[in-house]
C-alpha cells in the first residue's frame, strides 16, 4: 500500500509539473519559481519509488538515490521559498510588512544556505554515513548510526524552515483571499505545510531516538513508514490546494485548445497555400497543438488573424459570382447539431474551399479582387472564434470535386450575366 502511494504522489506531482511547464518559457519569475518547486518535488518523489531506486542503484555508488533525492528536495525547497517571496509583488522598502520582509530575507538567504547545505550533505554522505552495503530504506537501514543522523538533520533543516514560512504565509493569505477557490486552495496548502512541519520534526525526533535509545530496525521501520504515509498525504494536499484556484484557468485553456483543434483544417490549408501569412511554417495538427512557443490564447488570436488575412488574398482568386454559387450550395447543406440551420457559415466554407481550389491551380491571381465576405459584428475574439469553428466544420467536409463543381456553377452564372 505504501508503494502505491509513493507512485501516486509522484505521478500527481509530475502531472502538475507538466501542466505548469509553459511558465518556463513565457511565465514571470513568480510562476517559474512555482514550477521549479513542483518539478523538484516530482523528481524527489520518483527517486523515492522502488522502481526508480532500483534503476539508480545500478550506478556503482552505494545509496546514490538517497543523495539525489535530497538534492532534488533541497532545490524544490529553495524554489518554493522564492515563490512565496515573489507572491507579494514589488513594494517600496517603507511599505514592506514584517512578515513579507522576513519571507524575502529567507528566500535570499536560501540560495547561499542551499549551496552550503548541498556541499555539506555531499561531504557527510561520503565520509560519516556508513555505506558499506546498499540499503533498501535509507532511514531504517541506517537507524542508530550517528553519522546518518547528522546527515539527515542537516537535510531536514531546509524543510523545517520552508514549512514554517509557507505554513504561516499561506494560512494568513487564505484568510484574506476574497475568491472562494483561492481561499480554499491556500487553506489546503497552509494545512499541508503545518503537516510538513510536524512531519519534519517527527522525523528528526525518530532519527535521534534511534541513536540515543538504540531502537531496533523493526521499530524504526514502523515509525518511518507512518511518517512516510503522512508525507504522501501532505503532498496530495499541496497538489489539490494548488490546483483548485486554477480550475477556471484550466477550463479556459481546454476551451482554447479545443477551438484550435477544430480550426486546424481551415487554418492549415490557408497558410499552406499562402506562405508568409503565418509567422512560422505550419506543422502537423499534433505538433501545432502541443508546442510551447506561445500561449494557446495568443496562438488562437494569431490563427484568427491568419485566416482573415488569407481570405483577403483569396478574393483575387474567387470569381465575382462565387459567393452566389456558395449561397446556393449552402442552402442544401444542413447542420445536424444545430437547433436551427444557419447557411451563412456553410456558404463561407464553400467559398473558401472553391477559391483555394483556384489558388492551388495554375490560374494566376486576378488584378481585381472580388467582393469581400460579409462583415460579421463580432463582439470579441471568442465570438469570432466560435464563428470560424462553424466555418471550419463545414469546410472539412468539402471535397475537391465539390469545389470544382462550385467553380463550374460560378462560371455558368457569370456567363448568364454576360
Amino acid at each position: 500500500m505504501l508503494d502505491f502511494f509513493k507512485y501516486l504522489t509522484a505521478a500527481v506531482m509530475t502531472v502538475i509539473s507538466v501542466w505548469r511547464f509553459p511558465a518556463v518559457w513565457y511565465g514571470d519569475a513568480h510562476r517559474r519559481a512555482l514550477w521549479g518547486g513542483y518539478a523538484g518535488f516530482a523528481v524527489a518523489l520518483w527517486l523515492y519509488t522502488p522502481a526508480v531506486m532500483e534503476l539508480v542503484d545500478r550506478i556503482p555508488v552505494i545509496d546514490l538515490s538517497a543523495l539525489l533525492r535530497h538534492f532534488a528536495s533541497t532545490a524544490a525547497v529553495i524554489a518554493v521559498l522564492t515563490y512565496v517571496a515573489t507572491s507579494y509583488g514589488k513594494t517600496t522598502e517603507a511599505d514592506v510588512p514584517r512578515h513579507v520582509a522576513v519571507s524575502r530575507w529567507v528566500a535570499r538567504a536560501s540560495y547561499k544556505a542551499g549551496a552550503i547545505g548541498v556541499t555539506l550533505l555531499t561531504i557527510l554522505f561520503f565520509t560519516v554515513v556508513d555505506r558499506r552495503t546498499q540499503s533498501e530504506s535509507f532511514l531504517s537501514d541506517h537507524a542508530g548510526e550517528p553519522g546518518a543522523a547528522i546527515y539527515m538533520t542537516v537535510f531536514y533543516f531546509f524543510p523545517l524552515v520552508t514549512t514554517a514560512v509557507c505554513g504561516y504565509q499561506w494560512t494568513r493569505a487564505s484568510r484574506q483571499a476574497e475568491a472562494t477557490p483561492m481561499r480554499i486552495g491556500l487553506g489546503l496548502m497552509g494545512v499541508s505545510m503545518w503537516m510538513g512541519l510536524i512531519h519534519t520534526m517527527a522525523r528528526i525526533a525518530i532519527i535521534w531516538s534511534g541513536v540515543i535509545l538504540s531502537l531496533g530496525h523493526s521499530v524504526m521501520e514502523k515509525l518511518i513508514n507512518i511518517t512516510a504515509m503522512w508525507m504522501n498525504l501532505l503532498f496530495i494536499l499541496v497538489a489539490v490546494g494548488a490546483s483548485i484556484p486554477t480550475t477556471s484557468a484550466a477550463a479556459a485553456r481546454w476551451k482554447t485548445w479545443r477551438t484550435l483543434h477544430r480550426l486546424y483544417p481551415l487554418w492549415f490549408d490557408l497558410v499552406k497555400t499562402f506562405p508568409g501569412t503565418s509567422l512560422y511554417p505550419p506543422g502537423s495538427r499534433m505538433a501545432e497543438l502541443i508546442h510551447m512557443r506561445v500561449p494557446s490564447d495568443v496562438r488562437l488570436d494569431r490563427w484568427r488573424q491568419d485566416i482573415s488575412d488569407a481570405c483577403e488574398r483569396l478574393r483575387y482568386y474567387a470569381p465575382e459570382t462565387l459567393l452566389w454559387a456558395a449561397d446556393d450550395a449552402a442552402a442544401s447543406h444542413g447542420d445536424p447539431e444545430a437547433s436551427h440551420y444557419d447557411p451563412e457559415p456553410a456558404a463561407e466554407a464553400f467559398w473558401i474551399a472553391a477559391a483555394l481550389q483556384n489558388a492551388r491551380s495554375s490560374k494566376k491571381a486576378s488584378s481585381t479582387a472580388s467582393d469581400s465576405l460579409k462583415v460579421k459584428p463580432f463582439a470579441d475574439t471568442d465570438s469570432e472564434a466560435a464563428w470560424l469553428m462553424r466555418v471550419s466544420k463545414v469546410y472539412a467536409t468539402v471535397s475537391e470535386a465539390d469545389s470544382r463543381k462550385l467553380l463550374a456553377q460560378a462560371a455558368e452564372l457569370e456567363s448568364e450575366l454576360a
